[in-house]
């Protein structure tokens, strides 16, 4: 169990919280607790946190693993993790935006890299999009978020929460939904549920494309307008009409379909059969 309690360091250093950086922060050691176990962090790995509010979850996960590098913002909580943390040899702080760290450069050598963190809600879809797109040598990435952006996130084909994003993430990563939590768990309390979910890194993306910025290009034109057909979203893609006619026959898509419909592989297709159109 965490010898730290959230509600007590809040009181203690008379922390108020900021609406502007998302801030909820965790009161539920059971929570805690299903988040390193979720996690599945042991001696080897190296861990990153990401917005470790007053430290509750940073002091159970240096009970797990090698070490712990957390990433904290907001300059009022350095002081208050910098006074609770200090008898922890293998714990680093960075004050830093998460979305302008060298992620590379705090990996290093490190072989077992694991990435946890309570995101604030605003800035969940960047920082994700961010590690994966930075093809950043880590294992998994554990994370508590909104239940609709894991809804998203977990989201199949002809349904309404599948889209840009969700394929983003199933590109790179398999899925586990590890559990809810329920509001009332934080101070203060958001409005919504929220999910810890991990993601775990493939060893190579799931399907092989012979342009990835052109695959990503497509799959952004099919959701730009969800309503629409394939053939108009692909409009903007930079082909002439006989040659994007010749493009889905090739990939064996109807164009009359919705971007929602395709699956990963038929989207990998599609492209592959746009790049040679392109290129040919």
């Amino acid at each position: 169990m965490s010898n730290l309690n959230t509600k007590d360091i809040v009181n203690k250093y008379d922390f108020k919280f900021a609406k502007s950086l998302g801030q909820n922060f965790l009161t539920d050691d059971t929570v805690l607790e299903d988040i390193v176990a979720g996690a599945a962090v042991c001696k080897d790995d190296y861990v990153i946190e990401i917005g470790p509010g007053v430290g509750t979850l940073t002091v159970e996960l240096l009970g797990k693993a090698k070490r712990v590098t957390s990433i904290e913002l907001d300059d009022r909580l350095i002081p208050i993790l910098t006074e609770e943390l200090k008898d922890y040899e293998t714990f680093n702080l960075i004050h830093k935006d998460a979305l302008k760290v060298n992620y590379t450069e705090l990996i290093g050598d490190e072989k077992s890299v694991k990435v946890v963190a309570n995101l604030p809600y605003y800035v969940t879809t960047p920082i994700i999009a961010n590690l994966l797109n930075g093809e950043y040598n880590f294992k998994s990435l554990t994370i508590m978020i909104q239940k609709e952006v894991a809804e998203r996130i977990d989201a199949e084909p002809s349904t309404k929460d599948y889209g840009a994003f969700s394929l983003l993430v199933q590109y790179y990563c398999d899925t586990a939904i590890i559990r809810r939590v329920s509001p009332s768990c934080f101070i203060p309390s958001p409005k919504v549920d929220s999910i810890v979910i991990r993601l775990d890194k493939l060893e190579k993306p799931r399907i092989s494309v012979k342009d990835e910025k052109l695959f990503f290009n497509v799959i952004r034109q099919s959701f730009n307008m969800r309503r629409k057909t394939l053939w108009n979203g692909m409009k903007n893609i930079g082909l002439e009409k006989e040659k994007l006619e010749k493009a889905f026959n090739t990939a064996g898509i109807d164009p009359k379909r919705r971007g929602e419909t395709l699956t990963i592989e038929e989207f990998g297709k599609l492209s592959d059969a746009i790049y040679d159109q392109k290129n040919g």
